[in-house]
């Protein structure tokens, strides 16, 4: 077991050597001192893993002292010891990042608790996070292999995030392979529960079917339209872990009024799901009935993407909601910043969409440049990228901004994405799209293996159908296509990268969040 060196600075150290003694028999070393100046020479020519410091020393003070310690040492961890217990002492040490307060008279188990916390905390929060999973570990295994349905889904997929963003903080993650073998698992079961259900879940009005892309909007986001503004945030490709990663940066600010999950339709591309939100339709309807809204080139995802605000429009309308609202794509860092410094203007709408395009260009940018790729190795740097953009973005600011005018606020996305690692072979024309983990075309060249979903007709998935053989094939489990010409090339360069369009958990089970502001 590692032992941990702690100073302890108090001009009464002698009749503390009870819990000097204490804290050495269980196998910490201490070096006491009297006063401030001689805990800043021991500082100064020593290592120390925790200071304790005695707010009330003469000569100089324990706040003074503990400035010093911070200037010169901003990661030691310092616990400040006083009898004072007056707030404004309490205040100001808080704010000089002390690690822990204690109050004399102090006992053992108090003082062993603070060090504990302080210095153990990993590795016991390791220890007993690995026992946790552990003894999780068999009843996720039992329930992946019995007949779900969607809402037994969710808990599954939110209970492997979970203990993935919990391993995530242990010492060494040992079980970090395990429990990417169990999210395997759970995925290739996942996708055999979609290919059961997902044709009744479009055909069938009395399945049992979650929330899809075509029905967010008149049933999440409608409902919630008041007198007061409320502002919609389509955050495109965020995956589920990726908001609780965010999630902790924005509850200063906000109160959870509701985490949901809903399911992205197939495709899970932006061109067909993030269309279909704004648009409450399905593909092949929106094709039919707004044909001149619709860009039949499945390969122009932007070009699709250019009629979301009308389409929006013609959903209210359709709805019976004669509204004012706004429409805003953020693509740009500066376009963000602009719409934040027109906030006022937006204040008089009853609905407000932002549809922020960042963390799809992030995870297209992950798999076209080199460092971004070395960035975001893994789901976790993956999940740490987006939380560093998320930190420094003008979204962040607009976020703390409708907090600060006591608004309400709905945070989505359109799909999530997958990380790829096995090339799967299939052969088309010209015409087939270039999507790595779904296929539309009609010459598709493939042999029927494990990875791929390919039964369904274009009218069962109300997909539009270019032509009378149109046939669409979704990747999934950790798949992607890749053609056979220039095969090797194909592969070294798209394997290990974060794709969407075919079926998984993380693609298809998306987060919508309800918040209110803390300041109502």
């Amino acid at each position: 077991m590692q032992r941990y060196n702690i100073l302890w600075a108090d001009d009464e150290i002698d009749l503390l050597k009870p819990h000097i003694l204490f804290l050495k028999d269980r196998g910490y070393d201490i070096t006491p001192v009297t006063s401030g100046a001689d805990a800043i020479e021991q500082v100064e020519k020593a290592y120390y893993d925790l200071v304790f410091l005695d707010e009330n020393m003469p000569g100089m003070t324990g706040l003074e002292t503990l400035s010093y310690i911070k200037n010169k040492k901003p990661n030691l961890p310092v616990v400040m010891i006083t009898k004072n217990e007056e707030e404004h002492i309490m205040e100001e040490a808080i704010g000089s990042k002390i690690a822990d307060y204690l109050i004399k008279p102090l006992n053992p188990n108090q003082i062993l608790i603070s060090v504990k916390k302080l210095l153990d905390n990993r590795r016991l929060v390791s220890q007993r996070t690995n026992m946790q999973y552990q003894q999780e570990f068999r009843s996720i295994s039992m329930a992946v292999g019995e007949r779900l349905d969607y809402a037994e889904w969710v808990e599954i997929y939110k209970k492997l995030v979970y203990w993935e963003l919990e391993i995530e903080e242990t010492e060494n993650q040992s079980m970090r392979e395990v429990l990417e073998m169990q999210k395997s698992e759970a995925n290739s079961n996942f996708s055999r529960f979609i290919d059961d259900v997902y044709s009744d879940w479009l055909n069938d009005p009395n399945a049992d079917r979650p929330i899809l892309s075509h029905q967010l909007l008149k049933k999440k986001v409608f409902p919630q339209l008041g007198d007061e503004s409320l502002f919609l945030i389509v955050i495109d490709n965020l995956r589920f872990d990726q908001w609780k990663v965010i999630e902790e940066d924005i509850v200063p600010y906000f109160n959870i009024e509701e985490e949901d999950v809903y399911f992205s339709i197939l495709p899970t591309t932006t061109a067909y799901a993030r269309n279909s939100i704004f648009s409450g339709e399905l593909p092949a309807d929106m094709a039919k009935k707004h044909s001149d809204l619709w860009v039949p080139d499945d390969d122009n995802e932007e070009g699709k993407n250019n009629s979301e605000e009308e389409f929006l429009r013609r959903q209210l309308k359709k709805n019976g909601l004669d509204i004012k609202f706004s429409y805003n794509k953020i693509i740009h860092s500066n376009q963000g910043k602009h719409l934040n410094d027109g906030l006022h203007n937006l204040l008089n709408n009853q609905l407000n969409v932002v549809v922020y395009n960042f963390v799809d260009m992030l995870s297209h940018a992950r798999t076209d440049i080199r460092m971004i790729k070395e960035l975001a190795a893994d789901e976790s740097a993956y999940r740490s990228l987006t939380r560093s953009w998320f930190l420094h973005s003008p979204l962040f600011d607009l976020i703390r901004m409708i907090s600060d005018k006591g608004l309400k606020m709905i945070i989505t996305t359109d799909h999530g994405t997958y990380r790829v690692r096995k090339p799967f072979k299939i052969a088309g024309d010209r015409n087939v799209n270039t999507n790595l983990r779904y296929k539309q075309g009609k010459n598709l060249g493939y042999k029927q293996e494990n990875g791929i979903l390919n039964r369904f007709s274009a009218e069962e998935l109300h997909l539009p159908k270019p032509n009378v053989s149109t046939s669409y094939v979704f990747a999934t489990d950790d798949t992607f296509f890749a053609y056979p010409n220039n095969y090797n090339h194909y592969v070294k360069y798209y394997r290990d990268t974060f794709q969407h369009g075919g079926v998984s958990m993380e693609e298809m089970m998306i987060p919508i969040i309800s918040l209110n502001s803390k300041r109502v």
